[in-house]
Formats: C-alpha cells, structure tokens, sequence
C-alpha cells in the first residue's frame, strides 16, 4: 500500500515541483498512491503543467486561518478524498507580511494547524518536510551576515544573533514541530535551498525563473537576437559564489528524506543543485543563451539594468507580445510581482555564501542527484514556454 501525500502550497515554486515528481512517480510509481495538492488560489490541472494522474486530486480554497482547529477539520474530511490516510505532508505555504512579528504568528498558526489536520484525521501520518531556506543563517541580513569567516554554510552552524533570530519565522516553525512531533509516532525534516530556480503556472512574487523569462523574451523581441544583455547586477555580485537549488532537487529530496525517517528525522538539509559553487559570471551567459542572446559581465562602477524596471517601462510591448504569441495574460502588471526581488538576488547579494552539501548527499546515499545551471533553468524556462507565459 503506498502512501498518501498531502501538499500544502502545490502552486508554489517548491510545492508545484513536489506534487510534480510524485506525480513522476518518484521515487518509484508504488511510492504513493494518492497526492493531494492544496492550493489557496484556482488551479486547473490544464494550467498547472502536471502530468494527467489518477492519483491526483487538487483542492483549491481551503483557508487554513478561516475558523477554529474543528472547522478546519471538517473541512479538509469533507474536501479531501481519502484525507483518512494521508502519509506525509510537504509544506510549503507561506504568508508574506512586512511586520516580523505578525510574519512569525501567522506563519506558526498555519504550520500548526496543517499539521493538526494530518494528526487528528489520518492514523498513518508519519512525516513532515517543510522547506525554509538560507536566510536561516542570515544572508538576508547583508552586510551584517553574521557567517562570512564560516563558509561554506554547514547544518551544524548556530541560529542567528539577536536582534535578527526573533525576526525570522523560520525557527518558531521548527520549534513547534519539535513540540508537536515529541513522543508522537510523526517526525519532521527541514530542507534549506538557497535562490530556488523553477517554474511556477499562475505567479510567484518570488519566482526569479520567472523575472528572467520574461525580461529576457522582451529583450529579445525589442532588441533582436543576438544582442548582448547586461548582467543586471554589479561587478561584486558578478563573482561571489553560491549554490543554486533547482525546484526539481529541493523536491525530489524532500521526498527522499520523508521516506526515510530513520535518517532523516528531526534533521535540517542543506538542499542545492551541486556540492561545488557557481557564480552569475558563469550562469548568466547560460541563462542569456536559452533566449538567443548574449549575457555579458555588468560595468565596473554602479550596475547593469533591472529586469523588473525593463519591463515596468515596456508593459504595452509586452502585451502585444502576449498577442502575437497566443499568450497567457495576468504574468505583467500584477500585484503579484515584487519587483525588488531580481535586483535583491542579483545586485545586493554581493558576498560568497556558498553551501556544504556533505550532510545531504550522505543522507541520499546512492539516490543522490545533481544537476548544473543549464539543467536548472532551462527546464524552468521551458515549463514557463509550455505553459504560454513566454513564448
């Protein structure tokens, strides 16, 4: 009897991959018998670029906050087909709020009342894997990174300093799994990917896949091919090196690491593409040749032009694209898209903060996989080229 694999956030970038290579049946087709992908916004499967399954059932518009524990209970019993058997949860929802403090609260609540659905409807849940992230030892905190003389980023290291640990939602979360799984017949494991590469089908604010393929498919159209483009960073960040983690690997180990508690349980996972380090100067050219162009170094002083920008400028070229091409709409001018995100990933992440990958491919053992930068974004680009979000 496989097992029955409930997605929180299956429209997101990590949570789309997941039902995507369960739906692969990976790691083998009796893994799971069932895989049910919540998602909080509308979802055809059409649209959603997975394979046709009968394993899979999508459920749109569960609000996780809406009522009490109960209500959520029902809810989920009423709506999700076999919710009596589920296995193992992959969470990967998230609510973005400006204030730290009610980031962390609302983050928490809808962490522990996922988690109590599974508990208190299934007797054969056993696992949880949620992703965080590389913020989790503080290179959102720029230049007051509190590790740069301790790279490359291991597991092992400590939470970061005050005032910035109370800050980040990231480790009251795993502190209640630790309180909600002890002495329990359930265990949990954390993946850490660094800047996620992938696909998204309906929007992603911080989906930089995205920013890219439409910066660099409207560059191509008003410009020609062929033409160089700009690296959109500056001449530190050009350099500095870090691991990339393609939607497809974050996934897949995940996966991996649910099925094997005895490894796995309680433990955290640095989760990217390949234990030696890359940088933009040799991404950027490869990410650039996907759309016939040309990606060159950015200037020496000051740097090279911002994707959101570009295309902010050039919106109604844009939807004449959209026309030309048969296109999807909605991906431009949205309320969606944080245009701070290109220019925060590829201009202020200017220090090395590479990975140790050590601690993760011992845990995969011989199932372990890479990937390299044309793998990772190339497929992301062609699942946004199959969806119509470019052309």
């Amino acid at each position: 009897m496989g097992g029955h694999a409930l997605v929180y956030g299956a429209s997101g970038i990590i949570g789309w991959a997941t039902v995507n290579a369960l739906l692969n049946n990976y790691p083998t087709a009796d893994a799971f018998d069932r895989v049910t992908a919540l998602t909080n916004r509308p979802l055809s499967v059409e649209d959603s670029q997975w394979p046709a399954s009968e394993k899979l059932t999508v459920v749109s518009g569960i609000d996780l906050l809406k009522g009490d524990q109960e209500a959520l209970d029902r809810t989920v019993k009423e709506r999700v087909p076999g919710a009596q058997t589920v296995s193992h949860v992959y969470f990967c929802a998230y609510i973005m709020d400006p204030e730290p403090e009610k980031e962390i609260e609302i983050n928490v609540e809808l962490l522990k009342r996922a988690v109590t659905v599974a508990e208190n409807l299934s007797t054969a849940f056993s696992f949880v894997v949620i992703p965080t992230g590389v913020k989790t030892y503080g290179v959102h905190l720029i230049d007051q990174f509190p590790f740069k003389d301790k790279l490359p980023l291991r597991e092992a290291l400590p939470v970061i300093p005050e005032p910035f640990k109370s800050k980040l939602f990231y480790y009251p979360q795993i502190e209640l799994l630790q309180q909600l799984s002890a002495g329990k017949p359930w265990t949990f494991a954390d993946v850490i990917p660094d800047i996620v590469v992938g696909f998204v089908p309906n929007n992603n604010a911080y989906c930089l896949a995205q920013w890219l393929a439409l910066y660099l498919s409207l560059y191509r159209e008003i410009n020609g091919e062929g033409v160089e483009v700009v690296f959109p960073g500056n001449a530190k960040s050009w350099t500095i090196k870090s691991n990339d983690s393609s939607q497809d690997l974050i996934a897949k180990f995940a996966i991996y690491a649910s099925l094997h508690p005895e490894i796995t349980a309680g433990e955290r996972y640095n989760t990217s593409d390949k234990a030696e380090w890359t940088t933009w100067s040799v991404k950027w050219p490869i990410i650039c040749q996907y759309f016939g162009l040309r990606g060159v170094e950015p200037p020496a002083q000051g740097s090279g032009p911002e994707p959101a920008a570009y295309i902010a400028q050039n919106k109604d070229k844009w939807f004449e694209i959209e026309k030309k091409y048969n296109l999807k709409s909605g991906t431009v001018g949205n309320e969606r898209s944080l245009a701070l995100v290109p220019n925060f990933l590829m201009n202020q992440f200017d220090f090395d903060r590479q990975v140790d990958l050590t601690k993760t491919h011992q845990a995969w053992g011989e199932a372990k996989e890479e990937t390299d930068v044309q793998g990772a974004w190339w497929t992301a680009f062609d699942r946004f080229r199959a969806a119509r979000i470019i052309p």
